[in-house]
Formats: C-alpha cells, structure tokens, sequence
C-alpha cells in the first residue's frame, strides 16, 4: 500500500537530487521522537554525488522544498532533513484508508504471483505434542499468515518425523512391553511411555539396541509387520495432533513427513553419485564439504539405511517439482543451523539453482529452569496440559470479573490458548526461551490477553454507541487532539510492519506493533470521552475507535490469535 505523505516527499527530493525515487524511499525514516519531525530524511547518501556535506545538503533542500499540500513544515537538522506533515489531511487520509479496507487494512500485494513453502511445526510420530513444539507451530502459522497478508500463495507443510530409528524403537518398546487397549485409549501418550522406558531400559542394557536396528531395518526393508505397526501408531498420532491444531487454529496444506520421501532417497543418492559429489568414508556415504568450512553430510550409512539428510534432499526437490516454489522457508530450532547449512550447499553442487531460494529460519529452545528438557527421560511438559491450564487460569479470571458474561467457555479458550502463543512470539524468535508458568500466564502487562481485552474494550465502547458502525460522513477534521494523532499515526505504520515482519521471518514485529498501539489507544480512551452530546465529535471518534478495533483484530489474526469482543 503506497503512502502518500512519503511518496509526495520522494517525488521532492527526487526532482532536487535527480536521485531515483526508489533509492529516496528506503532512505526516508520516522523520528523516534514527534518533535522531530513525521519523516526524515538522512542526508549521507547524497554527499558523494552533491560534492557537499550532509549538513549542507539538507540545509540546501530544506530552502528548496516549500511546504504545501500534504507537507507543512521542512526543517534541516544537522544531516537531517525533517518533514512535517499537515496532522489534519494525515488523519483524514490514513482514517478514510482504514475505514473503506476494516480488516484488509495493511495488507498487500507485494508478493502477488509468488509461492511460499513453509515447512513448519514437524513433531515426531509416537509422541504427544510437548510444548517444545509451540515454538515451530506458533512462529510458523504466524509466517503463513504474514506472508498470505502480503499477497504470496503460502502452502504449509508438516513434515513429520516418522521414520528412521526412533521409530524402530517405538516397534521394540511395543513388542516388549505394548498394550493395545491402552494405546488406543491413549495412543500418543502411551506410546511415549514406551518409548521413555525402553531408552530407561537400555541405559541399563545396551544390548537391547539390537531390538531397535533389527526393527528399524525390517521397516527399511517394507516388512509387513514392522510397516503394520508403523502405519497404527502415525494414524493414531496424527488423529491427536490435528486435535491439538485445532485448538491453536493452524491448518497444513499437507502432512508429508519423512516416510513420504524414503522411496525418493534413491534417486537422489544415484544423482550425488553420477555427479561426483557421494564419497565413501568409514563405510559410509557423505559428500565432503570442508571446502565450505563444514563437516562431511552423510548421505547413507553403512548399513545401508537413509538418513534425515537425504531424506530432506529428496524433499527439497520433490517440492521444487511439485509448486516451484519463489521461496522454501524450514522453521525449526537454531540448533539445526548446521544441517541446514549442508542442505542448502550440497542442492547447489547437484546444480540446483533454486538452492538460494531455501531459507532456514532459526529459533531458540524452550527449555525448564532446572534445566533442557528430554524425551529420552521424559522430562518434558506436555503442550495440551499447558493449553488447559491456561484456560482454566483464564476462565476463573472472567468469572471473577464478569460472572454474568455470556459465552464464557469460548473466551477463556481463545484468551487462555493466546497468552501461550502470544508469549512465544513476543520476543524475537533467536532468543531462547525459560518456560516459567508464572510468566507464560501472567495477564497483566505486555501479554497476549491485554491486546485482546483492548479490542474488546473498544468493541464495547462501539455497542454502547448504539449506531452504523462504522459511522457514514463522518467528519474527520474534528480529530485533531495530539493523543488522537498518536494513534493515526501508529495505525499508519502496520502495512509496512507487516511487509517487514514477513520480509525477515519476524512475527514478533507484529506482537510489538501490537502493544504500542494498545499503549497508544489507552492514552486516547483515557484522555477523552468517546460518546458526549456532540454527535459530530462523537461520530469522528467512533470511527477512530472503529479503526483501531479493525487493526487489533488483523493483528491478533497475522499472530494466530483470537480477537474476543467482550471480556
């Protein structure tokens, strides 16, 4: 979406340099302070072709540059020069843009034509959801949306991990000491049990691993009885795991995991092979890449087998044939980094020229404050035990402050199930994260469930108001305040928070916004009455109150998020 104070101020600048307007644009800034300016322009990138200082330049446009239609006051300060912008036609402009797109407000078509895949999420196959999981499902639903906001064509994948040893092991753990009414009572849950007590088991016997290569290799091999498990417990995990999806509202296109691409690992060995790139060492398979400052990928291990890597070649390609994707974006824990690293630089010796194309987007681990967790041990907590617990917290808290508010169990599932997302995106996503209940569901302060209960409050302001919401004819000059101002003025930043939240994989761009305009609307609410006797006062402020309940609510949604309208 073009703003049009900043394009009138590149078309200025532009004629007075004979810089392209491009190049002006990504130069202009919005001072960190309102006396400052609107928008500012930093003049060091004019000095080499002005043959003059940057001070002297912005002096010299600044006298060039007269004030009039959107721009009011042109100021040289220092290297800068700032622009002040005409606060009534700024409102105007940017309301009348609100009002006439409501929740399609910030949304663009930058990306139209360009198709994303995002591989996301990606638990394994035989265990329950943990909430180590919510940081790949949160960040990459919230990707999906941001990108779909800026006009890509976006198809979410789940690539689960079902298959390779683990699952062998889940086969041992079952023959041994496997119960089948429980795991069907039970599937993932049970299933984990197994798996955390054959690994117990074989610290104390480490000759049960045969168990798990004998196991692992019958199901490389196709038998039909290791293929007959296999295929009980992923059904019956990934039955429980859209039951989770659903309660985070996130959807796949697809659930293409590991075991998807074992009859596709062939090809692509033959292909490492033809092109001179496999080597044998210590009776494996890998293609050596300390050329590149990394270790060896093994692409086959001596027994034959395929690993992870290969599997994630053959997925790579299998995608770049299937949606020719613009852009390939994994989303998985930074401790990946490296393998991510060798994936990309080994597509691009096979000769792939989209290998550029694939980005990884790292985050940082969850982990307990005595310390990382484990599945091996099972010292994990459990997503879904997160999730109740933050509804039943939020439910005892509506009824306490609005027992007789309708609907109850519905807020207290969207609010509750938005603390825990919301405090995973609040933060940029390489910070690792210490889970502590008491912060995950604090609902004071910066969190999840004051932005819900500020769009809420302003929804309830909107009903008091009894009329067309939003209003027609509105007179928008009236809103003149400098609180009002504030608040226009943060709204008119979402687009382009929103191009840059997707342009750097950064959802917490959008968490942040989100809480500065709270900030801002509150100084608004408490600084003025909405609702008076003068109707076209009234009417000017319903429309703002409008606006900004339209953009919490598009907020909220690009962070995977709920927008109760009462609390």
């Amino acid at each position: 979406m073009v703003n049009p104070f900043v394009e009138e101020i590149v078309s200025h600048v532009s004629t007075a340099t004979d810089v392209p307007r491009d190049e002006v644009r990504a130069l202009i800034e919005v001072p960190p302070k309102p006396e400052m300016g609107d928008y500012a322009l930093p003049c060091f990138r004019f000095a080499k072709t002005l043959r003059k200082a940057p001070n002297q330049i912005a002096r010299d446009l600044g006298e060039r540059i007269r004030p009039g239609g959107r721009i009011a006051r042109v100021r040289a300060a220092g290297p800068y020069l700032n622009f002040y912008v005409s606060q009534t036609e700024f409102v105007r402009e940017t309301l009348s843009e609100i009002l006439a797109r409501g929740g399609q407000f910030g949304r663009s078509g930058v990306g139209a034509g360009k198709t994303v895949v995002i591989d996301f999420s990606s638990p394994d196959v035989s265990k329950p959801f943990t909430i180590a999981h919510i940081r790949s499902t949160a960040i990459g639903n919230s990707l999906c949306r941001l990108y779909e906001a800026t006009g890509w064509d976006v198809i979410g994948i789940n690539h689960l991990g079902d298959w390779g040893a683990k699952h062998g092991m889940s086969i041992a753990a079952y023959k041994r000491w496997g119960d089948d009414a429980a795991i069907r009572e039970n599937p993932p849950y049970e299933l984990f049990n197994l798996y955390v007590r054959y690994n117990a088991e074989m610290e104390k016997d480490p000759s049960l691993g045969n168990a798990v290569k004998y196991w692992t290799q019958k199901l490389e091999a196709g038998d039909a009885e290791a293929l007959r498990l296999w295929n009980w417990f992923r059904e019956e995990t990934v039955k429980d795991f859209k039951r989770i999806y659903g309660l985070l509202d996130v959807t796949f296109a697809e659930y293409t995991g590991e075991s998807f691409f074992h009859d596709k690992v062939g090809p692509v060995i033959d292909e490492l092979k033809a092109g001179g790139l496999a080597v044998e060492s210590e009776g494996a398979l890998v293609v050596m890449l300390d050329e590149d400052d990394m270790p060896p990928a093994i692409i086959q291990t001596g027994h034959d087998t395929s690993v992870y890597f290969t599997r994630d070649l053959a997925a790579a390609i299998y995608r770049k044939k299937t949606y020719d994707f613009d852009k390939l974006i994994y989303t998985t824990d930074a401790g990946q980094s490296l393998h991510f690293r060798q994936l990309f630089k080994v597509l691009e010796r096979m000769g792939y020229e989209w290998a550029k194309d694939c980005v990884h987007v790292p985050f940082g681990i969850i982990s307990f404050k005595e310390g990382r967790m484990s599945s091996r041990r099972g010292n994990v907590i459990f997503l879904e035990d997160v999730l109740n617990r933050a509804i039943e917290l939020t439910r005892g808290i509506v009824e306490n402050k609005n027992p007789d508010l309708p609907g109850k169990d519905a807020i207290a599932r969207d609010v509750g199930i938005g603390a825990v997302v919301y405090a995973d995106l609040d933060s940029r996503r390489t910070r690792d994260v210490v889970f502590d209940w008491d912060e995950i569901l604090n609902f004071n302060g910066e969190t999840g469930p004051y932005v819900q209960y500020t769009h809420a409050r302003y929804c309830s302001v909107l009903r008091r108001y009894g009329g067309a919401v939003p209003p027609s004819g509105a007179d928008l000059s009236l809103l003149t305040e400098p609180e009002t101002v504030a608040v226009v003025k943060c709204m008119e930043r979402f687009p382009e928070r929103i191009r840059n939240a997707a342009e750097t994989c950064e959802p917490s761009l959008i968490a942040g916004f989100l809480i500065e305009l709270c900030t801002e609307a509150n100084r608004f609410y408490n600084a003025h009455r909405v609702i008076s006797d003068d109707l076209p006062l009234t009417r000017a402020r319903i429309a703002l109150v409008y606006s900004i309940t339209a953009v919490l609510a598009a907020g909220l949604h690009l962070l995977g998020l709920k927008a109760p309208e009462e609390m």
